[in-house]
């Protein structure tokens, strides 16, 4: 199964018409006219008024916005309402209320607050898929399915225990097995009977709050048995679907969102979908580098098939302390980027305002107002004629990487719930601080597990690989024998996929060429010194948080080394040669012109610098279509007009401009070209 079929970009999003009298649903679709808008999103939250009470089902109200969709041209992405359980159903069913890290029972409120494990929910949110799936599987409107919504959270209720112990006994089979796995002869946790475990949580084996457990295997196994548990929610409602329907199924993923191993969820999506919500700017190159890291990521939980936005706010979110809105211009940057990125599809939460509730604030294509003279509105519509304006010629396009990020939600977690490093290490700043680097030179990059097939790539870049799972170190070796380059970190191998510590020589050492001796911590913002030779050249760079003591084997060439305290002279980087490749350890946490050095030397020697690697601000990426077109993306994030000698070439599809290599190329801020050819 692969991508709904279409034949452009599709562009529109969220739509909950049941808010609002039929008159409004006029002035509506008059201004999706005007914004170009294909597809729209509905039912998301429709359980209440399509199932009012237990087994009474009314599509009256769903019939209508469908068949209204239909009437005006527009596609529907359809969802399932299980996103957000009708309070009936938590009143006849508590025990489909979930229980916190704390030990409480929760009432019915908010959304997201279903057990995973309960039977009750799971029958009731299954027969809802399967109604939707008979009434609509054949309409001709609807072009893909959209199931529950942005899945997330955990319970830790006696259903959920009983459903942990079916997991372990299916994972371990035996209790020595588990025992030898959590290392319970600690603390005198040696489990004797199944029924012994307990989830881990604020009454057992946390104390501090999620990230900190006595015994990380536990937590560990519970984090992964959430994410399962979650994951077989949406599977059985995709199985109900699917009896009737064969169109593609999805749900909407958060990004770089820790609860969730993504990577187990992926064999189960038709198509990737995501929800693009940046943190707050803090600076607009680092925001832009993050959201292109994010499109990797999520490109590279299907093997770089392209992808859907099924959110993004075309001004201000409403979900924290502060919400500016997006400046001028900076809608259709952010978009494009997506585009240019993968995304076949790019949606808005939300068509209109609701009038009320905690996200009546959040932006919209029409807001309270139901103005089309807004300058959001001007701005969305200007963006979705340029999208209308390239027809198919992006839809499939694939991004030609040789540059691969590992992303392992395994080494996340047990990284921040490890004791006795630094608490003050971040896995995913430390990910985002390497893709900084390798996006600031243009390079291509695909985000992808550990499990990935590392043939495509030149250079592997494995930042905090902690734990090592399944044949890595193999194929991480075989890799840089045929020629390739790995670059990895402090932390490195340190432990297996239980989560504990090797014992003797960690398997990952022999092709680093490196033995940890000892490990150094630093409070924020204490620095040493590390002074980095390449190319013949010196700089000298801050190195913070985490320092390891290297022991280089003979013949491991020492790149970079420390400046102070006691182990001033030692290496702190390492470039170790195998075969006609080499891996490169660097054992600190260095600053980003510290870690932008090694990284470039590192693709320099594999001709992987971008075009216009040297113009801050100026991002190009390129996608290349089944037959071989290729369309380059120049985008610039600056703030003030710059101009640029061009280093890519073709005709502008949003103005028909001709680009030539050599040409002097002023962009002004937040401008896009689109250069096929």
């Amino acid at each position: 199964m692969s991508l709904p079929a279409g034949d452009h970009i599709r562009y529109g999003g969220d739509y909950n018409p049941e808010q609002w009298p039929a008159a409004v649903w006029d002035d509506d679709y008059a201004a999706f006219d005007l914004a170009h808008v294909t597809t729209l999103t509905v039912g998301v939250f429709a359980w209440a008024h399509t199932e009012p009470a237990e087994g009474v089902y009314d599509f009256s109200r769903l019939d209508a916005i469908v068949e209204r969709a239909h009437a005006q041209g527009r596609d529907v992405v359809l969802a399932t309402p299980s996103g957000a359980m009708p309070p009936w159903l938590a009143r006849a069913y508590p025990d489909a209320c979930r229980v916190d890290l704390e030990g409480r029972r929760h009432v019915y409120g908010q959304r997201h607050n279903h057990c995973p494990s309960s039977p009750d929910f799971r029958r009731l949110s299954v027969a809802m898929a399967d109604r939707l799936a008979e009434r609509y599987g054949d309409h001709p409107a609807v072009v893909a399915w959209h199931v529950g919504n942005e899945y997330g959270g955990a319970c830790y209720c006696d259903l959920c225990a009983a459903g942990f112990r079916e997991w372990l006994r299916a994972r371990y089979g035996t209790l020595e097995r588990l025992n030898g796995a959590w290392n319970t002869l600690f603390w005198s946790h040696v489990f004797g009977d199944w029924d012994e475990v307990v989830p881990p949580s604020m009454l057992s084996e946390h104390w501090r709050g999620p990230n900190h457990t006595a015994f990380q295997g536990i937590t560990l196994d519970y984090r992964r048995y959430m994410s399962d548990r979650l994951r077989e929610g949406y599977s059985d409602e995709k199985a109900a679907i699917r009896e009737r329907s064969a169109l593609p199924v999805t749900t909407n993923l958060m990004g770089f969102f820790q609860p969730l191993d993504y990577h187990r969820w992926a064999d189960d999506l038709d198509f990737v979908s995501w929800d693009n919500y940046p943190p707050l700017p803090d600076d607009p190159l680092r925001t832009a580098a993050r959201m292109a890291a994010t499109h990797a990521a999520m490109r590279g939980l299907k093997g770089g098939q392209p992808f859907w936005v099924m959110e993004q706010t075309p001004s201000t979110t409403a979900s924290r302390d502060v919400n500016p809105v997006k400046r001028p211009g900076v809608l259709g940057l952010w978009t494009w980027q997506s585009v240019a990125h993968g995304a076949d599809a790019t949606l808005y939460f939300q068509m209109r305002q609701s009038k009320g509730a905690c996200e009546k604030y959040h932006g919209a294509l029409i807001d309270h107002s139901g103005r089309t003279d807004t300058r959001v509105f001007r701005e969305a519509a200007e963006l979705g004629a340029g999208l209308a304006r390239t027809g198919d010629a992006l839809l499939g396009a694939r991004t030609p990487a040789r540059v691969a990020l590992l992303l392992d939600w395994d080494s996340w977690w047990a990284v921040e719930m490890t004791d006795g490093y630094n608490r003050h290490v971040s896995y995913l700043q430390t990910l985002l601080q390497h893709h900084r680097a390798l996006w600031s030179l243009n390079a291509e990059v695909d985000v992808v597990p550990v499990t990935a097939d590392l043939a495509p790539y030149d250079v592997v870049v494995a930042p905090l690989l902690h734990l090592l799972k399944g044949d890595v170190v193999e194929r991480l070796t075989a890799h840089v024998e045929r020629g390739g380059s790995l670059v990895t970190t402090f932390y490195g191998g340190r432990v297996d996929e239980d989560d504990n510590a090797y014992c003797g020589v960690p398997p990952l050492d022999p092709l680093l060429g490196t033995r940890v001796e000892e490990t150094d911590s630093g409070v924020p913002g204490a620095a040493n010194p590390v002074t980095l030779e390449l190319d013949g050249v010196a700089t000298t760079h801050d190195a913070t948080l985490v320092f390891e003591l290297l022991v280089p084997d003979e013949g491991t060439e020492v790149v970079g080394t420390y400046g102070a305290d006691f182990y001033a002279g030692r290496a702190a980087v390492t470039r170790a040669r195998r075969g006609a490749g080499s891996a490169w350890h660097v054992a600190t946490g260095l600053d980003d012109a510290g870690l932008a050095r090694v990284l470039r030397h590192v693709l320099t020697g594999h001709g992987l610098v971008g075009p216009h690697a040297d113009d801050v601000g100026v991002e190009v990426a390129r996608r290349v279509a089944p037959d071989g077109t290729t369309s380059t993306f120049v985008l610039h994030h600056g703030d003030a007009p710059v101009t640029v000698t061009a280093q890519v070439a073709g005709e502008d599809l949003l103005t028909g401009r001709v680009v030539r290599v050599g040409d002097d190329l002023t962009l002004a801020p937040a401008e896009v070209l689109v250069l096929r050819g």
